[in-house]
């Protein structure tokens, strides 16, 4: 019997090898997973469907890395096989935030709309092609940003066994996360991403927290607490007018992530934008503490940056890697 086929992947021919230190639990198995991933990763994408429900996404909005998403995927030039039998799996690029817009009238508590058209074409899918029924939906994914992502999920048979359903609110344990933008404005169009802030010797706040009264009571006691009653520890359920929520992340040491109603995602990739440590903070850190921690924001802050074209580990393909692990813990039975 032959030795089994393997790929041989050298770490010092990869010029964009970062993968150390604390931020990681594993750097070497993560830089070499990564390398395979490029090299074998292929997913196919369905044409089925039209405008603006399917293939296209916001591009400017706290949605917008849903679009992002979508967008690479439609240009084809990384991962994107139009050989559907090439692929591990298969993406529906389904625009849950377009759904909402389009199909969801304010107020009516009515998502009937949504529905059928998520099961309309789930049903078109798997009467086109076998790979839908061959797997019961297991090796497919809809990338969604918006908080009614899992909702959508629900409407689609057997979501609730999809390994894979990949949405941006962590509801169901089977989902992967993945961040929404906000008050950083992110240019879609010329990949413009404000990164970086004060330098932490003269970073002037020790933390900083702007948001809204929202269950649960945690951002009651944070602003009964905070609000208006120190000026190293700045919280607010309004900023003041003229006040610069990014200058004021970028000139703190510590962003208060509160959880509200919502998902807190957004604000923590805000911070890791900001190079802030995006932390509660409960009790006084030694200055060489902090630092430490300054600088893992700093180097994980590369997985979050949005690029166009994308660019090696950046978030476009810490997405796609995401799937791609889950994809390795699939078992496809055929029917």
């Amino acid at each position: 019997m032959g030795e089994p086929a393997t790929i041989e992947v050298e770490h010092d021919e990869d010029p964009d090898y970062v993968p150390r230190g604390r931020i990681y639990r594993n750097a070497r198995a993560f830089h070499r997973s990564y390398l395979l991933m490029e090299k074998l990763f292929k997913i196919y994408v369905y044409e089925e469907g039209e405008v603006p429900l399917f293939h296209e996404g916001p591009c400017r909005s706290i949605y917008s890395s849903e679009g992002r998403f979508i967008h690479e995927m439609e240009m084809g030039k990384l991962y994107r096989t139009k050989d559907p039998d090439e692929a591990l799996v298969y993406f529906l690029p389904v625009s849950v935030t377009n759904l909402v817009q389009y199909l969801y009238v304010p107020a009516s508590k009515d998502r009937d709309p949504m529905k059928r058209a998520i099961v309309d074409y789930v049903n078109i899918i798997a009467g086109r092609h076998p790979f839908w029924n061959r797997s019961l939906g297991a090796d497919h994914f809809i990338l969604s940003c918006h908080d009614w992502g899992p909702t959508t999920s629900s409407f689609v048979p057997s979501c609730s066994t999809n390994p894979l359903g990949f949405f941006a609110m962590p509801i169901l344990p089977k989902d992967l996360t993945h961040p929404k933008m906000r008050r950083f404005q992110i240019n879609l169009k010329t990949s413009e991403v404000p990164l970086g802030g004060d330098r932490p010797s003269t970073r002037t706040l020790l933390a900083f927290f702007a948001g809204r009264l929202q269950w649960p009571h945690i951002r009651y006691l944070l602003l009964n607490e905070w609000k208006g009653k120190d000026q190293d520890v700045q919280v607010y359920d309004e900023l003041p007018k003229g006040v610069s929520y990014e200058k004021k992340l970028k000139s703190s040491k510590f962003c208060l992530c509160p959880s509200g109603y919502e998902v807190a995602s957004p604000r923590v990739v805000e911070a890791i934008y900001a190079e802030c440590v995006p932390v509660l903070i409960s009790m006084l850190m030694f200055r060489l503490s902090y630092l430490r921690m300054q600088r893992n924001v700093k180097q994980v802050q590369r997985h979050f940056v949005v690029n166009g074209p994308p660019k090696r580990y950046d978030i476009f393909h810490m997405i796609v890697h995401s799937i791609w692990l889950r994809r390795l813990n699939i078992h496809i039975q055929d029917i």
